[in-house]
């Protein structure tokens, strides 16, 4: 059996392996044809969705191509197929269960801000929904007036003053900053590290294979709760649209976005 210290080492070379090829892809496809911008962003600089500070622009846009092409030949194909097989029901049902998952890192968060209130409400939705919903396959905690509340350590950072930083695309996980990668990466060490502490499935004799193929099934159904598709806005300044978006929604989300006409 594989212990805790040798899936640890391996979920890192994963990690670097994935990071690695993906920058590899991205400067392969530098030559690859983006859809052609029919204006220059020069002519809108007086315009809001052109302040977003972004000193990475060659390196983000390469990794904006990247997850185009990631989503259309690989990850796509695998949702569509996922979505083709499953019937609508079992696909509700596993998005509840992840969804119930992620009421950990949601609380985790709320404490780290201090917000008590919200956070006996996510604890309240977290052990209704385990339990009565039986794992999170239903919801009743909303029936129940338990709202959902969704925090990220990206946002914590950002409630307690910390600047977004530079505009950052990832490979694979799309718009993001460096402050938003950061929180990230603690969110994710939090999960894995309550995960393995916990082991679930220590005692199978198959630990490593279930829970890879718990995180493949989470990455599918990731995608497919989202509805964003690359390249299908029809706007002529898609990348710079998307980063604007991206960073006014997660300034407004962390309670930092100052209105400009002073209300």
């Amino acid at each position: 059996m594989i212990d805790n210290r040798c899936r640890t080492c391996l979920a890192i070379l994963t990690l670097i392996l994935t990071l690695f090829l993906a920058g590899c892809a991205a400067t392969n496809m530098n030559t690859m044809a983006e859809v052609p911008p029919m204006h220059s962003i020069s002519e809108v600089r007086d315009q809001r969705f052109a302040d977003v500070a972004d000193p990475w622009e060659g390196f983000n846009r390469s990794m904006y191509r990247f997850n185009f092409y990631f989503d259309k030949y690989l990850y796509l194909p695998v949702v569509h197929g996922y979505e083709f097989i499953t019937p609508i029901f079992v696909q509700e049902r596993v998005s509840g269960f992840y969804n119930n998952i992620t009421e950990v890192r949601n609380l985790t968060n709320s404490l780290f801000q201090l917000k008590g209130k919200e956070s006996a409400t996510t604890l309240g939705r977290f052990v209704t929904n385990s339990t009565i919903g039986i794992g999170g396959l239903f919801d009743p905690a909303t029936s129940f007036g338990l709202e959902r509340h969704e925090e990220d350590f990206g946002k914590t950072l950002g409630y307690w003053g910390a600047s977004s930083g530079p505009y950052l695309v990832l490979p694979i996980f799309g718009p993001s900053s460096v402050r938003d990668a950061g929180g990230f990466a603690v969110d994710s060490g939090i999960y894995y590290g309550i995960y393995t502490a916990i082991d679930p499935f220590e005692n199978t004799g198959n630990s490593f294979a279930i829970a890879a193929g718990i995180t493949t099934l989470e990455a599918i159904d990731t995608r497919h709760q989202q509805s964003f598709r690359y390249y299908e806005s029809g706007y002529p300044f898609e990348y710079y649209m998307v980063r604007f978006l991206y960073h006014e929604k997660r300034e407004i989300e962390s309670g930092k976005l100052r209105s400009t006409d002073g209300q």
